[in-house]
């Protein structure tokens, strides 16, 4: 029973890291490459920024977005505040545009501030953007470049971390960076189901009201594949964000991703059906299901492993290992950052993530559902 226990603990999580991302890049390497979007005619768009208390960066933001080379038909910009406490409002007031509505919500929830700055957009692209990120001036020319093709319903872009810390910020740059390598080959076989809400876009026509308890960012991108459309990962639509050193934001931030994700493959279920959706739905399985499992079956593991530790030098081997990475992470989350080695802190990073997730799993089984969104506590 060790060894099963063991070979099963050990194959869940490398398939989710390793094996299933360098399968899903052997596929899309083999995949005759898509002719690149043509330049289309300009769209009509209405930028959707939902903000609670994002005084020190709205301004910025809005001449960020106002700065873009690319030449919409319409333009409409619509800061949502979420009762932001604040001065948001006013900041985002005292930029002069005519094309800038600003509207001052009530205390609801991201979810609830997307759905009423929606029932205000006119336009028929939905840009989505977060308050602390910055774009580049070719940023929203990229992103709608696909729409030329009229099968594509919804974009998304690339969250670059411009400014990293000393610390767990080093590691969050290197997991945006896998992230966005297994973007690029889901994008190859059209399967495009993983975006980050630092920048996407949809179709007016194929949105759907966020409810409350899910991850806005997986639904919207998933909204074209329940409607027969597709979504695009754009690599070249970059923005820039800023990382965090700080320990017990990286822990509510991966907690919140993992039970979102997971209430969010609730409501879209039917998307796992392989035999509707064929290789989107085995990539999501994949990619979502399993990685997220993963987590739990590293404990068995280790304790698998230290029992079997003594009939071969494989087992005494990987044990050892684990125990070392490990300490090696332990080292990396107590002790200033300035004092240790670059591996300390990556390895700090990743074990943190992934007790995340298996944190954010446990609550997601239990029933637990997402807190008021507060961006603050993921900064």
């Amino acid at each position: 029973m060790p060894e099963f226990i063991f070979w099963l603990s050990l194959l869940i999580p490398f398939y989710a890291y390793v094996g299933f991302p360098v399968l899903l890049a052997m596929l899309a390497r083999a995949r005759t490459g898509d002719t690149p979007p043509q330049p289309a005619e300009p769209l009509s768009v209405s930028i959707i920024l939902a903000a609670y208390n994002e005084a020190a960066t709205i301004r910025q933001k809005l001449e960020s977005v106002l700065q873009q080379d690319y030449q919409a038909q319409k333009l409409q910009i619509i800061v949502a505040s979420d009762g932001s406490s604040d001065d948001t409002v006013a900041l985002a007031r005292s930029v002069d545009d005519p094309r800038i509505l600003v509207l001052d919500l009530p205390r609801a929830g991201k979810h609830a501030t997307l759905n009423s700055a929606i029932s205000h957009a006119s336009e028929d692209i939905l840009v989505f953007t977060d308050v602390d990120n910055q774009w580049r001036p070719d940023t929203l020319r990229h992103l709608l470049a696909p729409f030329s093709d009229p099968e594509v319903g919804a974009t998304c872009g690339n969250a670059l971390i411009i400014k990293q810390g000393q610390a767990l910020s080093q590691g969050d740059g290197m997991y945006r960076h896998y992230e966005a390598w297994i973007r690029r080959s889901a994008n190859a076989l059209g399967c495009t189901l993983s975006a980050d809400g630092a920048l996407q876009a949809l179709r007016r026509n194929l949105f759907q009201t966020i409810p409350l308890d899910v991850n806005d960012d997986f639904f919207l991108i998933t909204c074209p594949a329940v409607q027969g459309k597709k979504s695009i990962y754009v690599d070249a639509a970059q923005v820039y964000t800023e990382g965090t050193d700080k320990a017990a934001n990286q822990l509510r931030r991966r907690i919140r991703i993992t039970l979102g994700g997971l209430q969010s493959l609730a409501y879209r279920k039917q998307l796992l059906n392989p035999l509707r959706y064929g290789t989107y739905a085995l990539v999501l399985i994949s990619h979502k299901v399993i990685r997220r499992f993963a987590p739990l079956s590293l404990l068995p593991l280790l304790i698998s492993s230290c029992l079997l530790w003594q009939q071969n030098l494989f087992y005494a081997l990987l044990c050892v290992a684990q125990l070392l990475a490990y300490g090696i992470a332990l080292t990396g989350l107590l002790l200033p950052a300035t004092r240790l080695p670059r591996v300390f802190r990556i390895a700090g990073f990743v074990v943190l993530s992934l007790y995340g997730m298996a944190a954010g799993l446990v609550q997601f089984l239990c029933g637990k559902r997402l807190k008021p969104w507060n961006p603050q506590e993921s900064r």
